[in-house]
């Protein structure tokens, strides 16, 4: 790593200047008077035209807002008209007056605005408009994905993110050099996280800093990367606006952070890190001959072809990790005619590292190429449309691939280089909603699988989980049932189908006897029952259900009685601040 790499620029173009501290300090004590954070939003807004601006549809939040603009006591008067000019003018796009900013805004006012880059004159009028995004952006003390998922009391953070102007707020295609504000694959990554306090994480890709804003909530220094300079200055910008809520000192901000630019993991070559979180460029996009990374759009698109960018982060993440250190990242994969999805993901891990991959969702080429077409706003021009549109089909059908995988990555390496085979290595589709955040969730199902390597599962006394019910399904008149499922009522909301004598195991598991001593009893209860023809095999009745047991440990139906009283207690105080 060279010094080149550090970025530190507080006046990049095109981008929010963060050398103004001053100007930065009066807009986040304005944002705060005027009440611009996400419940205040919610409550001007109500709650209709408010889920409707989540789902990026503006016209219900202008007619929502028009009474408010007017300052009329109606509308809720001068407070509420401030409140409605700020969302007005960076959530709707919708130009302003500039003594209406003047008022609503009154620290930093227009002119201070327009220096630091978030407004610019609106062509041919006098109003101003939006340059750039800023929006309220926080969590709860009990949200997971602040110091609450590492059992530490935190008050939750509200901050600001800016960011350019997404597609439903401006004309045209994006710029090739767009910085994504806060979107679906940026708060999916938040909520998957496992988040143990750690010296040093790297956030991959930092966009604008949502996950470098998480991090900083439980590890005591993130390097945030990028290749795109913009972006890195819209991160800066953030983190200076935040300071005060994010911890930071903002004349000491590389005592908590460091940017660097550059391509994946070249700006940290050489460093090791205990936890790394990535939304990487891993869009699948037509390569064209000749193409510059100027026709790229840099947000998603990697520049290799296919799905090269993923897999080459899933080899090489682990040469950052430090021993036991883990990786996060989402994904796209190429599904190959007539193969298992997991087929590509399997091969790209080294057969040391633990592997856990979860498909969320699988789409055609048709539907892929749809979705990131509109996604950039390709599809205004339909010459355009229609030649990009083909291009994704050629390009799939040259690679016989006949489905796009998209889904959540997490990666371990080896605590000692001479482990030997991986651990965990789980490949699995989950399609259904989930319980988020879903972070805390998946730590734990690492944690049992830790203890079930450094464990006799014989020994233990396993209690059923809080969350598990049990459903039998069986016809009118039938003396038993046909089918016997576990239901799990939070996490992955796993559905486990039980043999009679697996769901006889967990009727048991009350945590008075061991594992051995309910399968003993089983085998002598079940053994003349289930003998056939050629009798009844203890030794591979006992080793089936061992293993069944073992996975419903696994999968967090059955815990050890230690494990469940530490997940009561932790329930118990979830809410405390």
């Amino acid at each position: 790593m060279t010094d080149s790499t550090h970025f530190s620029a507080g006046n990049t173009p095109d981008a929010p200047r963060s050398d103004l501290p001053g100007l930065l300090t009066a807009l986040a004590s304005d944002l705060r008077q005027v009440g611009y954070t996400l419940d205040g939003v919610a409550g001007l807004l109500g709650e209709s035209a408010y889920r409707a601006l989540n789902r990026d549809q503006v016209i219900p939040a202008l007619l929502a807002t028009e009474t408010a603009a007017h300052g009329s006591p109606a509308g809720g008067g001068p407070a509420a008209a401030a409140l409605a000019a700020v969302v007005r003018l960076w959530l709707l796009s919708e130009p302003q007056k500039r003594e209406i900013l003047d008022a609503a805004l009154p620290g930093i006012r227009a002119g201070g605005l327009l220096e630091l880059g978030l407004v610019e004159p609106a062509p041919g009028s006098e109003l101003i408009a939006a340059k750039a995004d800023l929006r309220p952006y926080g969590w709860a003390a009990d949200d997971a994905t602040g110091n609450a998922a590492t059992g530490t009391a935190s008050g939750g953070a509200e901050l600001w993110v800016t960011s350019d102007l997404a597609a439903h707020q401006q004309a045209g295609v994006l710029r090739h050099d767009h910085v994504l504000g806060i979107g679906q694959a940026s708060t999916t990554l938040v909520q998957t996280t496992i988040r143990p306090h750690v010296t040093k994480a790297l956030d991959l890709g930092t966009g604008c800093g949502i996950q470098t804003f998480h991090l900083l909530h439980h590890a005591e220094h993130v390097t945030a990367t990028d290749i795109s300079e913009r972006a890195l200055a819209f991160t800066r910008f953030n983190l200076l606006l935040n300071a005060e809520a994010l911890g930071l000192d903002p004349d000491r901000l590389d005592d908590r952070v460091s940017l660097r630019l550059g391509s994946l993991l070249d700006p940290v070559a050489g460093e090791e890190f205990e936890l790394v979180v990535s939304n990487p460029p891993f869009v699948i996009t037509p390569r064209t001959l000749g193409e510059l990374a100027a026709d790229q759009f840099t947000y998603r698109d990697g520049g290799l072809p296919g799905d090269g960018i993923v897999a080459s982060l899933v080899a090489a993440l682990p040469d950052v990790l430090a021993p036991g250190g883990t990786a996060q990242l989402l994904g796209n994969w190429e599904i190959a005619a007539g193969t298992p999805w997991s087929e590509r993901p399997h091969a790209w891990v080294s057969p040391d590292v633990d592997a856990w991959f979860i498909q969320r969702e699988q789409v055609g080429p048709e539907q892929y190429a749809e979705t990131w077409l509109q996604d950039a706003s390709e599809t205004r021009d339909r010459q355009h449309y229609q030649d990009a549109y083909g291009a994704y089909l050629a390009d799939f059908a040259s690679r016989n691939v006949e489905g796009i995988g998209f889904g959540m990555i997490w990666l371990r390496r080896p605590a000692r280089r001479d482990a030997g085979p991986a651990a965990i290595t789980r490949f699995e589709e989950i399609t259904y909603p989930i319980e988020q955040p879903i972070g805390p969730h998946m730590g734990a199902a690492v944690e049992r699988s830790d203890w079930l390597e450094e464990n006799s599962l014989e020994d233990a006394h396993l209690l059923v989980a809080d969350d598990v019910t049990e459903e039998r399904h069986q016809r009118p008149g039938a003396e038993h049932p046909g089918v016997i499922l576990l239901r799990q009522g939070a996490g992955l909301r796993r559905t486990n189908l039980l043999s009679t004598e697996l769901a006889g195991f967990v009727s048991a598991c009350d945590g008075d006897l061991s594992v051995g001593q309910i399968i003993g009893a089983l085998e002598a209860l079940l053994g003349g029952s289930l003998a056939g023809e050629e009798g009844f095999d203890a030794g591979a009745f006992r080793s089936g259900l061992l293993t069944e047991v073992g996975n419903l440990v696994r999968d967090g139906f059955l815990l050890p009685g230690s494990d469940l009283a530490a997940a009561r207690a932790a329930d118990d105080t979830s809410g405390a601040v």
